[in-house]
């Protein structure tokens, strides 16, 4: 925490958490760990984090949320903070998470474990005495807390159950003291099961309203549709909310739309009537408009969303930011109705824009910068956070007549960074093979010397529809810390590059893309400072695709690591937790399975020679483990040098746990260790 002094964490101490794979390494081997002068995992015990900072409704104090690790239970925990308005008097309130201050500022409401049991709804009041009351005492978890215009009520998300039971006839009753086996699960949905959560509900998410004094919770949706977080309107009589309420809706691809639900009646009325997705409903202070992002539905695999707004019946929809071909985020209404801001990615950074009614965008904040803007005063004062990549999330304010003049609020990690050797990070641009301009990012580690040789890491992100920024990265750090040069990009299929870059993988993913990261490494190469008998490459999930596909049309690495792998398109697209892969090829796998075979990584894995570690959550249902088998058994099969690891208490990804985090950085780290190409013998792709 801020200037309170950390328990020392020591390299003993993380090898007590996360054992190396059980295979020694001579003392030659034996890579020389760095000094206590580089942010390394042996701090990570002790990193902290900050985010979602609202204002007061009079903008005298900010209140925050910190997390930390329980280092006991391996686990991350979320308490509330509460600081005047220029950062003083910071002090926590209590633990808990998703904290929302009521409109007359007197109380805030949260989340918090209760009874009768799981997560549930408190308010605590905001005078001197402090009393806290659980507000409701349900059977399923709420989420999406949301306060009434006049603080006299909460809504909330919760699952409804609905439970199939079969009325099936002639079997024979259990005998007295029996001890059956549960009843078998009836699966009859679509999409049954999610990564993170299992098998879904017997059920559906619907939006319900409770009293902030407490009672009985009120349904205001209903049906077999999901229903997202609600908005109200400024009149307290409605919730805004996106959904697909159609009778096909679990057959229908990307298609949503925004609907009206009368809190009183429960009547609900569809706002949006156009194919494509609509979200993100947020009505203007006056309740006369209605913002929202959406697009044209499209076969393409990305498409830029774009915002909207229209009458608050739904008529005269218009879209305002149609030039701009950047997806907005966290919309805002400017306080006199006439302009919305909103967050955008675009290349590597985020920032604040904004759009007036008219369909004028100007950019409000610039920088090299992520910017996460989470609220914003009468006066347009905004508070969120910014990181960049030497300096984590810390949160900031500023004025909108001003907004390049930040004031920083806190100092997150600044007792532990006190003293550390940061990696410094180089923004690069190059030309892949067909001239396409890709940007990536070098990652140089402390005491850096072009002079030296130095191993390389080429780290890929998933999605594959996803952008990589400038954000502080606690792994980068820690590899670097260790004498890599880590090269970071974002490959053709990445975000924040417009609709054509995002899309240019369709049907042809893995790809050109392999050569975007091919071109990115002989442009680290062509600096003079990498080994080229060390090169290495990693990545999870849509990353792992592609360092799969790697391994299997080049053997210029000396080792690879892939997480979360997808190995066989064609037995992915019917295992993984969801359907929508489906769309991702031309034609059904049944009528050509042609296009899945050719882009699947096991149809080369008799071209590889690269030693390649797997590494898969064992609950991982989005790329499940059967995936990391299939490569296993094939790499085993053809004697390439390859491990399995299997990582307990994960989903889809390895770091999810604190202990899995470091667990996940120390053995990349000694796979890579482990090989590197002999003398002279480094190869081109």
């Amino acid at each position: 925490m801020d200037g309170q002094p950390r328990p020392t964490v020591t390299w003993r101490h993380v090898l007590a958490v996360a054992a190396f794979i059980p295979v020694a390494l001579s003392a030659q081997q034996q890579p020389q760990g760095p000094g206590r002068d580089r942010l390394t995992i042996n701090d990570y015990l002790d990193w902290e984090t900050i985010s979602n900072p609202q204002f007061s409704p009079d903008g005298q104090q900010i209140i925050y949320s910190r997390g930390f690790i329980d280092r006991i239970n391996d686990k991350r925990m979320s308490t509330v903070w509460l600081m005047n308005v220029d950062g003083s008097k910071k002090r926590q309130l209590l633990e808990g998470s998703g904290v929302v201050w009521s409109p007359d500022g007197t109380r805030i409401a949260y989340l918090a474990p209760g009874e009768p049991s799981g997560t549930q709804i408190w308010v605590r009041w905001m005078d001197a005495e402090g009393a806290t009351s659980q507000i409701t005492h349900v059977t399923e978890s709420p989420s999406a807390i949301a306060w009434s215009p006049d603080s006299k009520y909460i809504s909330f998300q919760m699952v409804v159950a609905q439970r199939e039971n079969w009325n099936v006839k002639g079997i024979p009753a259990a005998p007295k003291g029996a001890k059956w086996i549960e009843p078998p699960r009836i699966v009859e949905k679509l999409r049954y099961r999610a990564d993170g959560q299992g098998f879904l509900p017997d059920g559906f998410t619907q939006l319900f309203v409770v009293s902030a004094d407490g009672g009985t919770q009120r349904q205001v949706t209903s049906g077999n549709w999901n229903s997202a977080a609600g908005r109200w309107t400024p009149d307290g009589k409605h919730l805004l909310f996106s959904s697909n309420r159609s009778a096909d809706a679990e057959y229908e691809w990307r298609e949503s739309d925004i609907y009206r639900a009368d809190i009183a009646s429960g009547e609900i009325v569809k706002l949006t009537k156009r194919r494509g997705p609509d979200q993100n409903p947020t009505p203007s202070p006056d309740g006369a408009l209605i913002a929202y992002t959406g697009y044209d539905s499209t076969d393409a695999t990305w498409k830029d969303a774009a915002l909207y707004v229209m009458n608050a019946d739904g008529t005269s929809p218009r879209n305002l930011t149609a030039a701009l071909d950047r997806s907005p985020s966290e919309l805002t209404w400017s306080t006199d109705g006439k302009g919305i801001y909103f967050l955008a990615e675009d290349r590597g950074s985020r920032n604040l824009y904004y759009v007036s009614l008219a369909g004028q965008v100007q950019q409000v904040t610039h920088g090299t910068q992520v910017l996460a803007v989470n609220d914003m005063t009468k006066s347009g004062l905004f508070v969120g956070t910014r990181t960049t990549p030497n300096e984590p999330p810390n949160i900031v304010t500023f004025d909108v007549k001003a907004p390049q003049t930040l004031k920083t609020l806190t100092s997150s990690n600044g007792d532990l960074l006190t003293g550390k050797k940061l990696a410094t990070t180089e923004e690069v641009w190059y030309s892949s093979l067909d001239g396409m301009r890709i940007q990536g990012w070098i990652v140089k580690p402390p005491d850096f010397d072009p002079s030296k040789k130095y191993p390389l890491m080429l780290e890929i992100h998933g999605g594959p529809h996803s952008m990589y920024n400038v954000g502080f990265s606690f792994a980068r750090q820690d590899n670097a810390a260790y004498g890599y040069v880590v090269l970071y990009t974002n490959p053709r299929g990445s975000t924040g590059y417009g609709s054509s870059f995002g899309n240019a993988i369709k049907n042809a993913y893995p790809g050109k893309d392999f050569n975007d990261l091919m071109a990115g490494v002989d442009t680290v190469i062509g600096r003079g400072y990498i080994d080229t008998n060390r090169l290495y490459v990693f990545g999870c999930s849509g990353g792992r695709v592609l360092t799969s596909w790697i391994v299997g049309h080049t053997n210029r690495f000396a080792a690879a690591t892939a997480m979360c792998p997808v190995i066989d398109w064609f037995s992915f697209v019917g295992t993984t937790d969801g359907p929508s892969w489906y769309h991702n090829f031309e034609k059904l796998p049944w009528e050509d399975p042609s296009e899945h075979l050719r882009r699947s990584p096991i149809m080369y894995v008799g071209n590889v020679k690269t030693p390649t570690m797997l590494m898969t959550g064992v609950n991982d249902l989005r790329t499940p483990m059967g995936q990391t088998e299939e490569f296993y058994e094939a790499l085993k099969l053809r004697k390439v040098p390859t491990a399995m690891v299997r990582f307990n208490n994960e989903w889809h990804g390895t770091s999810s746990t604190p202990s899995n985090f470091m667990r996940t950085q120390a053995f990349i780290r000694y796979w890579f260790e482990r090989y590197q190409m002999p003398p002279g013998k480094s190869v081109q792709h």
